[in-house]
């Protein structure tokens, strides 16, 4: 049986300006959250590499819930990748952290993925700052990356992927230990170290797929969440 809260909740002291507002206070939260149930091509930063005739496209699709579908041109290491615009979310070592996104491929082994937070780049696959999930070509494992001027902390398999099939990778941020607890389908798989964390980039929102070969992949996303205290 649900617990009632007649007279809402606070999370604020008394006394706050918000103290009677009956909800949580949200302005103690960056907060992004989408599941793709409309799509704006201008909010994001879209790198895109076609070596061929075709064009990459992005588009919504029939996904219960909402799903942005990305579909590659059909050379090897075409790609299409996206750095949400506007940098807002920023690694403090003192705050908690959280990011969480549903997505799946078509193919599992022939495909690079990024998801996460980076900064805004052209060469996520390489990127120099990021906090993020990636999959190498030829692999169906996904590893989680803490990365700070190109020096980075590795956490390899930490799930693995299959064919059109969907998963959850999710990391938390827990600033009393100082390691970032990583999740893949909502089970704990990993702890890794704070030490490479970027404390002095902003970060965004990032994902995209290449190619792993000369056949046009996709890649289907669910709902991207990414939250740190202010």
């Amino acid at each position: 049986m649900p617990t009632h809260f007649t007279n809402g909740v606070s999370n604020v002291t008394q006394g706050h300006p918000l103290y009677e507002f009956g909800m949580p206070d949200p302005a103690k939260w960056v907060t992004y959250f989408n599941d793709f149930n409309t799509y704006n091509a201008s909010d994001w930063t879209i790198t895109t590499v076609e070596t061929g005739a075709g064009s990459a496209t992005e588009a919504l699709t029939d996904v219960a819930g909402g799903a942005l579908l990305i579909t590659n041109d059909a050379a090897d290491n075409d790609s299409d990748f996206f750095n949400l615009v506007g940098e807002s979310f920023q690694y403090s070592a003192t705050k908690k952290m959280f990011f969480r996104a549903r997505f799946k491929v078509s193919d599992a082994t022939q495909s690079d993925i990024v998801m996460g937070l980076q900064i805004t780049d052209t060469t996520p696959l390489a990127v120099t700052d990021g906090i993020y999930f990636t999959k190498a070509d030829a692999s169906t494992a996904a590893s989680f990356v803490v990365t700070k001027d190109s020096t980075a902390t590795t956490q390899a398999s930490v799930a693995t992927l299959a064919d059109d099939t969907f998963v959850t990778l999710a990391f938390f941020y827990n600033p009393q230990s100082g390691k970032f607890e990583v999740f893949a389908d909502d089970s704990k798989v990993a702890e890794v170290v704070n030490t490479n964390a970027p404390d002095d980039e902003l970060l965004t929102v990032s994902f995209g797929i290449q190619n792993g070969e000369a056949v046009a992949k996709t890649m289907t996303i669910d709902y991207v969440f990414a939250a740190v205290e202010r």
